[in-house]
């Protein structure tokens, strides 16, 4: 291999690095996903070069030599297969183009770093402040360059060094070697000071010479960064004419003081491509073991994606101002509602969806933006009570996920969340619940159900009411769902009303003459009368403490899944099969006939009567009776009876 330290005669052939024609191919297939990538890498690459060529004028200023205008250009040609992108940055000598672009992974911008720390020893303030900005220059790792093979058999990289007479080119067929010899008259007249990139294009990158996909992967990956970014018109009458295609400017890195509540609104429509305004806004700086900026917004309209099954986040990653995914997951899949940016210093460019996963410092990104996010939703809601209520309503089954998901962060989650209860035509909090708890009352009650209206009718809430318990109302779907694991709020637990005992005893009635009467012994036999006629079709017959109006309900056992959770899986064939519990009110006229017939000993009514009470109990809970024709029946028959 060729001593690279050793000036080398013009026109000369160099051996790649070992590694390089090895891990060339590997990389270009591997590294990157898509072909896309290859502009944003190169249009980085440029970024440098200008951010480089600014850091060194401040103690030369003589470098810009009149043309301070730093800027990166893309001219293709379809006719010719090419695609050039160029820019008057500091430029590269002859032992840099051998260097940079024949070793991998060896960069001169992580040289250009080093060297900047190094002279921030002892330096003058002026050097300190530039070697901080350094430190947001991008492509450290010296691969991003290569990921141009992937769209081009041929690449020719022409480059002038700022100050410097001589321009040199760099040109390579991606196989085991490269050449650098001087540029002919044309090459060093097209490029007076920087770096020109030009591609070859394969056959099947040809799409790359055109205008509308450039703009497209510019819009996508590189529109915030800094320098202008131009198209030169190919063809027609304005051939040769410069159209920047690209923001340069990065909203969320500015600071707060700066940005007016209208540049909020474009940042949100422009970064989400939304039309509504954000009912919510964030935006800070991190600093410390990790330095990022967070732009993120909370929409006023749902998503149209917001149900998709995959869950997947909408936050762009960005690294040092250029795009890297908005697949990152950088927020919990329960705050897949907020959009917006998170811009990290710290990050690797060519991080991988792997990397993303498993990445330690993306791990306490996410956590940490999450708690703010949180925090800020928290603030609203003491704030700004109509503001949250809003949002409430339009992401609160979203956020309730997280009560399923992320035990962590449980507590916090309860206390954002709103229902509809018994007690108001307003969503409460639990705060507001636990306020205004009745004398002797311990627990939090809810009950699960497929609507607010048919919740609302359900015979679970008659012993309730009695004594002006408020109950939660549960209709969301993950409502069944993320009850299941054990829940308090402030010590106070949360209870079902359709899983497992009810005790109100404590509670006053608010009519004191209502009390209903101890169990008798006639009581325990009407019950085992009940359960040996429904047979195995409940697993328990036992006197309600739920009930003050209707003759019966179903309940879930103590130990076993809430009856609309169980309803639930087993639409998807995922049911448990256990049996419910009946529950009969006593003091009912339909269960004291039942009752008469069990004295009686009249063993066909006694059926009928108990088919009758489970099948209305059924009905109530929103399910169909097993069998529909049986209950009509019986029905039937019991009014024919009565009429007669």
């Amino acid at each position: 291999m060729t001593d690279q330290k050793t000036p080398q005669s013009p026109g000369q052939t160099h051996a790649f690095q070992a590694e390089v024609a090895e891990l060339l191919n590997l990389m270009v297939h591997s590294v990157y996903s898509e072909t896309d990538i290859f502009l944003r890498e190169l249009i980085s690459n440029a970024s440098d070069a200008c951010d480089k060529l600014r850091y060194e004028a401040i103690a030369r200023p003589e470098l810009l030599a009149g043309n301070d205008r730093l800027a990166i250009r893309l001219t293709p040609d379809a006719k010719a297969g090419t695609l050039s992108i160029a820019d008057n940055g500091i430029g590269m000598t002859q032992q840099e183009l051998i260097d940079n672009l024949g070793t991998i992974a060896r960069s001169g911008t992580k040289a250009f770093l080093q060297g900047l720390a190094e002279a921030k020893e002892g330096a003058k303030e002026g050097a300190k402040d530039g070697a901080k900005e350094g430190s947001g220059l991008i492509g450290k790792f010296g691969v991003g360059f290569y990921s141009a093979f992937m769209v081009a058999d041929r690449i020719e990289v022409t480059s002038r060094r700022a100050g410097s007479d001589e321009a040199w080119v760099w040109r390579s067929e991606g196989g085991a070697g490269f050449e650098v010899m001087p540029a002919s008259a044309e090459q060093a007249a097209r490029v007076p000071r920087g770096t020109e990139v030009l591609l070859h294009l394969k056959p099947d990158a040809k799409k790359y010479a055109e205008r509308f996909e450039l703009e497209r992967i510019v819009r996508t990956y590189s529109d915030h960064i800094l320098f202008p970014i131009e198209l030169v018109e190919g063809e027609g009458d304005k051939k040769g004419e410069a159209k920047q295609i690209n923001a340069a400017s990065a909203p969320w890195q500015r600071s707060k003081s700066e940005l007016k509540p209208e540049d909020y609104t474009q940042a949100y429509k422009s970064i989400a491509n939304a039309f509504d305004e954000p009912a919510l806004t964030l935006h800070y700086r991190a600093e410390g073991r990790q330095s990022y900026a967070v732009m993120l917004f909370v929409p006023t309209l749902r998503p149209f994606d917001l149900a998709d099954p995959a869950r997947k986040g909408r936050v762009k990653l960005y690294v040092r101002r250029v795009y890297i995914t908005d697949d990152a997951d950088l927020l919990p899949a329960y705050l897949r509602f907020v959009r917006g940016v998170i811009d990290s210093e710290d990050l690797p460019l060519n991080i991988s969806r792997e990397m993303l996963q498993n990445n330690p410092q993306v791990t306490a990104i996410r956590n940490a933006v999450t708690g703010r996010v949180l925090g800020e939703l928290e603030s609203t809601a003491d704030k700004d009570a109509d503001k949250y209520k809003k949002i409430w309503e339009a992401f609160g089954p979203v956020l309730k996920e997280g009560l399923y998901e992320d035990h962590e962060r449980r507590a916090q989650l309860l206390g954002l969340c709103r229902f509809a209860s018994t007690a108001s035509d307003e969503p409460r909090s639990l705060r507001q619940y636990v306020a205004d708890l009745k004398p002797n009352q311990t627990e939090i009650y809810y009950l699960v159900g497929e609507s607010l209206e048919r919740l609302k009718s359900n015979p679970k809430l008659e012993a309730a009411r009695a004594r002006g318990i408020e109950v939660l109302l549960l209709a969301d779907p993950i409502d069944a769902f993320w009850t299941i694991m054990p829940s308090d709020w402030e010590g106070k637990p949360l209870k079902s009303l359709s899983q497992g005992d009810v005790d109100f005893g404590l509670v006053p009635l608010l009519d004191k003459d209502a009390a209903a009467p101890e169990a008798s012994e006639a009581d325990k036999d009407v019950l085992k009368a009940v359960k040996d006629a429904l047979g195995e079709q409940v697993s328990e017959v036992r006197a309600s403490q739920r009930l003050t109006d209707s003759p019966a309900c179903l309940v879930a056992a103590a130990g076993g899944r809430d009856r609309e959770l169980e309803r639930l899986l087993a639409r998807q064939e995922r049911g448990s099969g256990a049996k419910p519990v009946l529950e009969l009110n006593m003091r009912h006229d339909l269960v004291k006939a039942l009752a008469r017939s069990v004295g009686e000993k009249k063993e066909s009514d006694v059926a009928d009567l108990s088919a009758l009470l489970l099948a209305q109990a059924q009905i109530l809970d929103g399910e169909v009776p097993s069998d529909p024709a049986a209950f009509a029946r019986r029905l039937n028959a019991l009014i024919v009876r009565g009429l007669g």
